[in-house]
């Protein structure tokens, strides 16, 4: 069976070397075209030596005649970016997903105002189709512009869609306390990121509001089917990968089983694995996987339910949920090339 090509927009961050690593032990695809500006013409393998033996492609610079002979391709660069280009894939025919934000709020005046900057072709934002499997998969099939979900919010809503869906929580007092490790920032270089700076530290970031909170916000309220009221702080802690998301919500209806509604919201999605009752999970049980651990907890004398949520940013957060997306457009198995067991060391 002839293999489908795909290409990457932006290879050389974090995001793009996790959708190489996927990518190239894939069976069903075949890697056709990787892009950065400011590398045209350097090895892949220079760049990345753990791919040495793997692949022969060179960067090129991003342009439609680079990417022309690619049926699907990946943006893997900052915001802002894929908007430019987006249009003109498209028009011919490539399907896209975008690791960045650029597509995944709906409404234009939002986007503007929390990425501080004019979207290029607001047209699309009602076009693309936010890429969350666990519910849009029947919509992300026929998409020909995906908006892959951000870290935080993988991990928030997937913690939250079975109660609001089913209305057994208070949706008007919901907390969210999310912590990350230093690669959800990305790699280009900044203070606060250094091991100096970020090494035996633990800060909150963004506490007065923060983008994702709005991601977070427009899709709970369309699961909920009613306005939400979520706080959402985020946190900085010294590892490289992972994120912990823990929730408190206000139980409205304490007979309900509750273990028993994450199992059956859940009994078919490949990536999401429900824990016992009163489990505590970790990122390393997923790290480098495509994995989402969750388990509820619940303290005596307490109407509060408490869900944990642990995922890795790189994976399920970003780069393997794409591929997750890509499988799903492609009418390719959904699991394929995704069945990567954790990194426990």
């Amino acid at each position: 069976m002839e293999k489908i090509k795909v290409g990457i927009v932006g290879g050389t961050g974090y995001t793009g070397i996790e959708l190489l690593r996927i990518l190239i032990n894939h069976p069903g695809v075949e890697l056709a075209a990787i892009t950065s500006r400011a590398n045209d013409g350097t090895a892949v393998t220079d760049f990345f030596p753990s791919l040495r033996g793997k692949t022969d492609l060179k960067f090129t610079v991003p342009t439609l005649e680079q990417l022309r002979d690619c049926q699907l391709v990946f943006f893997a660069t900052p915001s802002g970016i894929a908007m430019k280009m987006v249009p003109e894939l498209v028009e011919n025919g490539i399907r896209v997903i975008d690791l960045a934000a650029d597509f995944r709020i709906t409404d234009q005046h939002t986007w503007e105002h929390w990425y501080a900057m004019e979207h290029a072709c607001p047209e699309y934002l009602a076009e693309s189709v936010y890429g969350l499997p666990e519910v849009r998969r029947e919509e992300i099939k026929n998409a020909n512009l995906v908006a892959n979900p951000g870290c935080y919010p993988t991990a928030v809503q997937l913690g939250l869609l079975p109660l609001v869906e089913s209305g057994v929580i208070d949706t008007k007092n919901i907390i969210t306390d999310a912590k990350s490790g230093v690669s959800g920032a990305g790699r280009n270089p900044m203070t606060k990121t250094l091991l100096g700076e970020a090494s035996e530290s633990f800060q909150a970031y963004a506490a007065s509001g923060h983008r994702h909170w709005a991601e977070i916000t427009q899709e709970i309220n369309i699961a909920s089917k009613s306005d939400v009221n979520i706080t959402f702080v985020p946190h900085l802690v010294p590892m490289t990968r992972g994120i912990f998301v823990t929730q408190y919500c206000d139980l409205i209806d304490e007979v309900a089983d509750l273990q028993k509604l994450f199992e059956d919201r859940y009994a078919d999605e490949p990536f999401v694995d429900v824990m016992p009752f009163g489990s505590h999970p970790d990122t390393k049980t997923v790290r480098g996987s495509n994995l989402c651990r969750l388990a509820l907890q619940k303290q005596e004398h307490s109407n509060k339910l408490i869900v944990l949520s642990v995922i890795d940013n790189l994976v399920k957060g970003a780069s393997g949920q794409a591929v997750q997306n890509m499988n799903i457009m492609l009418e390719l198995p959904e699991e394929q090339g995704l069945d990567i067991m954790p990194l426990m060391v």
